[in-house]
C-alpha cells in the first residue's frame, strides 16, 4: 500500500511538471530571460553561440532564491519521511551541549562591558603603571590611584536640609565613623577583621577623613574663633592642607570667605590592594559592611547614601539576576499567544501543540548555543540574558512563517508532498530573516567593545541554532501533526473527528469544538476549505484599504511625517554612558549618585599629567616649559586654578625661590638638582611628592614626574569628552613626553568613538543586507524598496529612542546593530511576496501579499513584542532601553511591511510591467505550484 502510494503521489507531481511544462512554452522569451540568474543572464548575453550556454543546464544559470527552494522541497520531503530522527538528534545535541554550562565564565566587570578595547587610557595606564607604585601600607594617596581599588564613601546630609556645621551633628558623624572603623567582619575560615586591619595607610596610620579632625573645633567656627576658609584652608594644628569641595558641599560663606554652613559632607574610606590575599578582605569588608548598612546606622535624622568600588559590578549582577521571574512570565505569556495564534476555528487544521513545539524550539536553540559558545571559552555576560526574550520571538516569527505556507498547500495533497511545497515557499522567507538577523549580529563581534562582540557572538549564534532547530525539530513535528491532519485527528484530544461538511446533523458544541479537516468522498468541498477569519480581513479589508488612491496618498504624507519627526531626533541624539545607568532605579546606590550629581559633580576627578624621557630639569629652560605647560591646562575651562593643582614642580620652585639662597642651594648640573630635591624637598616621613618622582637607580635623573590638576562643572557627558580630548592634544603637541590620565578615562574612551563606531556598523550592516536581498530576491527594485525602508526603519529608531531619553552609548550600539536585521524582516517578507504573487495587476498582487504573509507577519511581530514586554517591568537602564529600541524597531520594520512596502512597490507596478524588473513567476519552480483547483477555491472564496 505504501508503494502504491509513493506511485500515486510521484504519478501526481509527474502530472504537475508536465503542466507547467506545457505552460511554460506559452511564457514570452523575455520572461525566460528574466528567470535567469544574474551570471545565466551574462553569459546568454555575451555567448550567443555557445550551445551549452544557451542550454542553460548548469545549476549557476538559476537564481539563487530558486535553488534554495528545490533545496528546502527535498529536505522537507527528506523530514516527512523521517520526523523522528529530526527529532531526536537535535534534542541529544543540546543534552550535550547545556554541559557546557558548567564552565561558564561569568563576567561584570564594567571595564570589560563599557570600556573600548582599544582604548588610549587603557595604553596610558598600563604606561603610568610602569613608574609609578602606590604604596598602600606607608605613603597611600587617593589622588595618585591609577585603578578602582576598595573603598568606601558615605554621603551625608540632613533630612531637614539644615546645616551641618554644627558640634551635635558633627557628633553623628564622629559616631558613624566610627561604626566604620570597628565594624567588624569575618573570612571564609571565620577569622575576625576590622577596617584598621585592612585599610590603607599613611604614615603608618589609617587614611580617615582629615576633616573629622577640625570636628572638635566646631565651637570654634560657630564663634568665629576659628575660619574655615574657603575653598583652601591649612590646619593651624596639623599643618594639614583642606581643600573643601572635595568633601564639604552646599556651602553657604561669610563676606571674607570662610564657611558658614553647609548641607553636605563626603567621607571616604580607602582599604588596601597591596596583593591579592588583602584586595579579598578589603572586597569582602565592602560586601559585609553594604550588608549593614542597609540594615541602617542608627541616626534617624541624617541621610546616608553609600557607595563602594565594586558597586557598579554589583549592580550589573543584580540586573541580570532580576531578569529570572520576568522570564518566566514570558514563557507563560508567550505560550498562552502561540497557542492561540496557531488554533484556527478548523479543529483538525488548528496547530495548537506546535504552538508550545515553537516555544520548546527556540529554547532548546538558545540553550545549545550558549552551551557550545560556553564550551568554546567565550565569557557570560548579564546583558546576554535578554537574548532568551528575543529568541522566542524570533523563533516563533518562523513558525508562523511555516505554518502560514502549510496552511496553503492543498489538504487532499500527501504529507510528504505539503512538507516539501511548505519548505519550498517558506525557504526565501525564514532563510533570509535569518541570515540577516544572524550577520547583523556577526557584524557587531568587529566592534571595539567587549561587551558588543559578547553579546553579538551569543545572539548571531543563538539565531543560527534557532534557524537549524526550526527547519528540522520543529519542522519534523510539524509533518507528524500533518500525519494526525490526515488521518482526520483533533488537534488537540488526537481522536477521529468528522469534517463540517460531514458534521451538519451533529450539535453545535460538536460542530464548534470537533469538527475539521476535509471529508474523504469530498476533499474540496468549499464548506472544509473556509479561510481564517484574520486571513480574511488581511485579504478584503486592508489589501482593500492599500488600493485605495486616497490611502496610499495618506501612507505616503504619514511616511513623510514620520521621517521628518526622526530626522530631527537624530540631530538632537546625545552620546554617553553614565556608570549610574549600570544600576537597577531601585537600587540603594541611587541615592548617592543623586548625592554625587548634586553636591560634587563641579569637582569631579583630579588628571595626572606625566613627564617622562631624557628632561634635563636643571635646565631653566625646560622647568619654566613644563611649568608652562601645567598652566596651560590649568588654562581650560573645565579644570580649576592652581588652588586645586598638586604639583611637585611648582611647589619646589617656590621652595627655591624662598630658600634656595639662604641655604646654598646650586642646581647647576643634573646631579646637584637631585641631591638638593632629595635631601632638602623630599625628605621627612610624610611627604606625598615622593610618589610623584620616579628616579633613575643611580640617582641621576628623573626618569617621570607628575602633576596633578582638578576638573570642574564638568556636568555631563559631552564635556567629559571635550576635556579629556583638549588635554590629550596638548599632550601630543608638546616637546616633551607627555601623558595625562585619570581612571576615569577608561570610561570616557567610549564617548570619543562610540558614535563613529554605531554609525559604521549600521553603515554597513545596512550595505551587507541589501546586498543579501539581491541574492535571495534578484529584482532591482525589490532590493532598493527593502533598502529604502532599512534606511527608514534604523533612521526612525535612532530619532525616536532619541526623543525617547535613549542615548549613543554601548547598550544602544548592541540594540542598534540588531535592529538592522530586524528591520529587513518584515520588508523582506511582503516584498518577496509581492513579487512573487501569481497574479498580474498592483491591486491583485497586494491583495495577494496580504493574504499570503500579512497575518504571519503581524504574528511575528505581537510575538517578539510580548517577548519582550516584560524587560519595561525590570526597573533597570540596560533592559528597559532594550525593550524601548526593540519595542521602536519592530513596530516601524510592522508599519513599513504591512502599509508601506505594498503601497511602494504597487507603485513601481508600472516599471514593472514595463520589463525594468524581474517579477517571480511559479513556473520559475515546478515545486512550488497551487494546483488549479485550489487557487479557484481561493477566488471563489
Amino acid at each position: 500500500m505504501a508503494k502504491g502510494l509513493h506511485r500515486s503521489a510521484t504519478t501526481v507531481r509527474g502530472w504537475n511538471l508536465l503542466r507547467k511544462c506545457v505552460r511554460c512554452k506559452d511564457q514570452p522569451t523575455e520572461m525566460k530571460e528574466n528567470a535567469l540568474s544574474g551570471l545565466g543572464y551574462i553569459l546568454t548575453k555575451c555567448f550567443p553561440d555557445v550551445k551549452w550556454i544557451q542550454e542553460r543546464k548548469f545549476f549557476f544559470f538559476e537564481t539563487f532564491d530558486s535553488i534554495l527552494s528545490k533545496v528546502f522541497f527535498k529536505l522537507g520531503e527528506l523530514i516527512a519521511d523521517y520526523p523522528k530522527s529530526f527529532i531526536v538528534i537535535p534534542v541529544l545535541i543540546t543534552v550535550i551541549s547545556v554541559t557546557g554550562f558548567l564552565r561558564m565564565n561569568w563576567i561584570d566587570d564594567p571595564e570589560f562591558l563599557f570600556s573600548p578595547l582599544n582604548g588610549r587610557a587603557r595604553q596610558e595606564r598600563d604606561f603610568i603603571e610602569g613608574y609609578f607604585k602606590l604604596n598602600y601600607t606607608d605613603s597611600f594617596n587617593e589622588d595618585r590611584l591609577t585603578r578602582n581599588d576598595p573603598y568606601v564613601q558615605l554621603g551625608i546630609t540632613m533630612k531637614d536640609s539644615s546645616n551641618m556645621i554644627d558640634q551635635e551633628v558633627m557628633n553623628k558623624i564622629h559616631s558613624i565613623d566610627g561604626i566604620v572603623r570597628n565594624f567588624e567582619f569575618h573570612d571564609e575560615e571565620g577569622k575576625s577583621y576590622t577596617y584598621n586591619d585592612i585599610c590603607a595607610k599613611a604614615g603608618g596610620k589609617c587614611v580617615r577623613p582629615r576633616f573629622l579632625d577640625l570636628t572638635v573645633r566646631i565651637h570654634e567656627v560657630k564663634t568665629r574663633k576659628l575660619n574655615l576658609t574657603f575653598p583652601v584652608m591649612i590646619n593651624p594644628t596639623t599643618f594639614d592642607n583642606y581643600i573643601f569641595p572635595f568633601f564639604i558641599a552646599g556651602v553657604k560663606l561669610y563676606p571674607e570667605n570662610s564657611i558658614m554652613s553647609a548641607e553636605a559632607i563626603k567621607l571616604s574610606y580607602w582599604a588596601s590592594a597591596e596583593n591579592q590575599e588583602i584586595k579579598h578582605l578589603s572586597n569582602l569588608w565592602e560586601e559585609k559592611f553594604l550588608a549593614h548598612f542597609i540594615k541602617g546606622l542608627g541616626e534617624p535624622s541624617l541621610n546616608i547614601a553609600m557607595y563602594h568600588s565594586r558597586t557598579a559590578e554589583e549592580e550589573i549582577r543584580n540586573n541580570t539576576l532580576s531578569v529570572f521571574p520576568y522570564l518566566t512570565v514570558t514563557v507563560f505569556v508567550m505560550t498562552v499567544f502561540c497557542l492561540a495564534s496557531v488554533t484556527l476555528g478548523d479543529c483538525v487544521r488548528s496547530k495548537t501543540w506546535l504552538g508550545l513545539v515553537a516555544i520548546i524550539s527556540s529554547a532548546l536553540a538558545s540553550l545549545t548555543a550558549f552551551g557550545v559558545l560556553m564550551h568554546c571559552g567565550v565569557p557570560m555576560i548579564g546583558m546576554n540574558m535578554a537574548a532568551p526574550f528575543l529568541m522566542l520571538g524570533i523563533g516563533i516569527d518562523d513558525a508562523f512563517v511555516m505554518l502560514s505556507a502549510w496552511h496553503r498547500t492543498r489538504p487532499q495533497d500527501s504529507v510528504r508532498e505539503r512538507m516539501a511545497q511548505t519548505y519550498a515557499e517558506s525557504a526565501v522567507s525564514i532563510s533570509i530573516t535569518s541570515i540577516t538577523n544572524m550577520i547583523s549580529f556577526f557584524i557587531g563581534t568587529f566592534t571595539y567593545f567587549a561587551s558588543v562582540r559578547v553579546f553579538c557572538l551569543y545572539l548571531g549564534i543563538s539565531v543560527l541554532m534557532t534557524y537549524v532547530w526550526h527547519i528540522t525539530l520543529f519542522g519534523a513535528c510539524l509533518a507528524l501533526s500533518g500525519r494526525a491532519e490526515k488521518q482526520q485527528l483533533h488537534n488537540i484530544t488526537c481522536k477521529r473527528v468528522k469534517s463540517s461538511s460531514e458534521s451538519a446533523e451533529e450539535s453545535a458544541f460538536y460542530r464548534r469544538f470537533c469538527a475539521g479537516g476535509v471529508a474523504a468522498s469530498d476533499p474540496s468541498n468549499p464548506d472544509d476549505n473556509q479561510p481564517q477569519a484574520a486571513v480574511i480581513l488581511f485579504r478584503d479589508y486592508v489589501a482593500y484599504c492599500l488600493n485605495l488612491p486616497v490611502i496610499q496618498g495618506v501612507v505616503v504624507v504619514a511616511f513623510a511625517a514620520y521621517l521628518a519627526v526622526a530626522v530631527y531626533g537624530c540631530t538632537t541624539i546625545n552620546d554617553g554612558m553614565q556608570l549610574r545607568k549600570t544600576a537597577r532605579y531601585d537600587s540603594y546606590s541611587i541615592p548617592f549618585y543623586d548625592f554625587t550629581d548634586k553636591y560634587f559633580s563641579s569637582f569631579a576627578y583630579r588628571p595626572m599629567i606625566v613627564f617622562t624621557g631624557n628632561i634635563t630639569y636643571s635646565d631653566p629652560a625646560n622647568e619654566r616649559q613644563l611649568l608652562e605647560f601645567v598652566e596651560k591646562v590649568e588654562s581650560h575651562e573645565f579644570i580649576g586654578d592652581e588652588f586645586y593643582t598638586d604639583c611637585w614642580l611648582r611647589q619646589w620652585t617656590k621652595y627655591m625661590a624662598r630658600n634656595g639662597k639662604y641655604q646654598g642651594l646650586n642646581n647647576s648640573d643634573e646631579k646637584t638638582y637631585i641631591y638638593n630635591l632629595q635631601e632638602s624637598f623630599l625628605s621627612g616621613d610624610i611627604n606625598r611628592y615622593r610618589a610623584d618622582i620616579v628616579f633613575s637607580e643611580d640617582n641621576s635623573r628623573i626618569v617621570a614626574s607628575r602633576c596633578l590638576v582638578q576638573s570642574v562643572n564638568v556636568m555631563n557627558a559631552i564635556n567629559d569628552r571635550r576635556l579629556m580630548q583638549d588635554l590629550r592634544q596638548w599632550a601630543d603637541e608638546s616637546k616633551f613626553n607627555v601623558t595625562v590620565y585619570h581612571p576615569m578615562f577608561i570610561y570616557f574612551d567610549h564617548l570619543t568613538i562610540v558614535r563613529s563606531t554605531i554609525l559604521k556598523a549600521i553603515a554597513y550592516a545596512a550595505l551587507t543586507m541589501v546586498l543579501i536581498c539581491v541574492i535571495f530576491i534578484p529584482n532591482p527594485i525589490s532590493s532598493l524598496c527593502v533598502g529604502v525602508a532599512i534606511v527608514s526603519i534604523e533612521t526612525g529608531v535612532i530619532g525616536y529612542m532619541s526623543l525617547w531619553g535613549v542615548n549613543f552609548d554601548v547598550v544602544s550600539m548592541i540594540q542598534l546593530i540588531m535592529c538592522i536585521g530586524f528591520s529587513v524582516d518584515f520588508t523582506a517578507h511582503i516584498s518577496y511576496s509581492y513579487l512573487a504573487a501569481k497574479v498580474g495587476t498592483p491591486e491583485e498582487r497586494v491583495r495577494e501579499c496580504m493574504t499570503s504573509l500579512g497575518l504571519p507577519v503581524m504574528q511575528g511581530a505581537l510575538s517578539t513584542l510580548i517577548g519582550i514586554l516584560p524587560l519595561m517591568l525590570i526597573p533597570s537602564y540596560m533592559f528597559t532601553t532594550f525593550f524601548k529600541t526593540v519595542f521602536l524597531v519592530i513596530f516601524f520594520g510592522t508599519i513599513h511591511g504591512i502599509f508601506l512596502m505594498p503601497v511602494f512597490l504597487s507603485m513601481f507596478e508600472s516599471m514593472l510591467r514595463n520589463g525594468k524588473v524581474r517579477v517571480l513567476d511559479e513556473e520559475r519552480n515546478p515545486n512550488v505550484n497551487e494546483s488549479r483547483e485550489m487557487a479557484s477555491i481561493r477566488n471563489k472564496l
